[in-house]
């Protein structure tokens, strides 16, 4: 296996006090495609709580702009990502997600679930499908880069350690994950969004396939069907199948920055400001 020049100077960096460049690297060079894969299927987990599924059901975000909240959701930890929780920009876009979450009653629990998938989903992904699992120094920037996005954000009790966070991260699914009614509607939502992208796609065939690359845990509690097992073998060879192919390549040259990529919401270009801009609309009050 190729080692890139990127996972050199990785290794030659401290993870916490270089996270911030560590977890640069990876997103926009190392694993572009897998950071982003990975972040959208993190949003699917938080679906399978229903104290989380039912206050994102009860904005009708989902329902009524989903791919509004995708692309400001993705836009603001892209921003963080690529430019650091230290840089201006992170910091102008750490203070609008503040600012956007202060309208609702977020159960402090609840927000430290979400922060723990942003550190474990991508290992857990790259793992799986990635051109290759991501080393020590690599998951310890994770850990510290997005602890120190949580205090920011001034999460409670964050764990000072990658073990207890992850524990906290496997203990809450087991105790939390369960079939709500919120949790299916958020997350056929959210499907329909991604079908959206793919026009000739039959619903029952894409439920399928998110599902392919789903645990049984999740799957349960979202609502989504079991699929059959050549499907999953399928999805599973798809992507191994891409992995092999990546790791084929010589290492990337340019950085891919998805905060310069254009996004369905913002064809013309896109300002932090603008971002979370329109309020949630109960369901039932849409215009028309």
């Amino acid at each position: 296996m190729r080692t890139s020049p990127y996972q050199r100077e990785i290794l030659a960096l401290d993870p916490e006090r270089d996270c911030q460049r560590i977890v640069h690297l990876d997103t926009v060079y190392e694993f572009p495609f897998d950071t982003t894969r990975s972040l959208e299927f993190a949003l699917f987990r938080t679906f399978g709580s229903p104290s989380i599924s039912t206050l994102l059901d009860s904005t009708g975000e989902f329902a009524l702009r989903a791919q509004k909240r995708y692309d400001d959701t993705d836009l603001i930890l892209s921003t963080i990502a690529e430019s650091g929780y230290d840089s201006d920009e992170g910091k102008r876009a750490i203070r609008l997600m503040n600012g956007m979450h202060r309208r609702f009653d977020i159960a402090n629990e609840d927000f430290l679930y979400v922060l723990s998938t942003f550190v474990f989903e991508p290992i857990r992904w790259n793992e799986r499908f990635g051109w290759r699992p991501l080393v020590e120094n690599e998951r310890l920037a994770d850990f510290y880069f997005w602890r120190q996005v949580g205090r920011r954000m001034a999460i409670k009790d964050i764990p000072e350690s990658y073990a207890e966070l992850e524990a906290y991260n496997v203990e809450y699914e087991r105790s939390r994950f369960r079939f709500a009614e919120s949790n299916a509607r958020v997350a056929a939502s959210a499907r329909d969004m991604f079908l959206a992208w793919f026009p000739g796609v039959p619903t029952r065939l894409g439920t399928l396939a998110f599902s392919a690359v789903m645990d049984e845990r999740l799957r349960e509690a979202i609502g989504f069907p079991r699929p059959p097992r050549w499907l999953v073998r399928a999805a599973d060879a798809s992507l191994r199948l891409r992995s092999r192919a990546v790791r084929a390549l010589p290492s990337r040259r340019q950085p891919k920055l998805r905060t310069r990529l254009r996004h369905r919401t913002y064809r013309g270009g896109w300002r932090l400001e603008e971002l979370g801009a329109v309020r949630a609309t109960p369901p039932g009050e849409a215009d028309g």
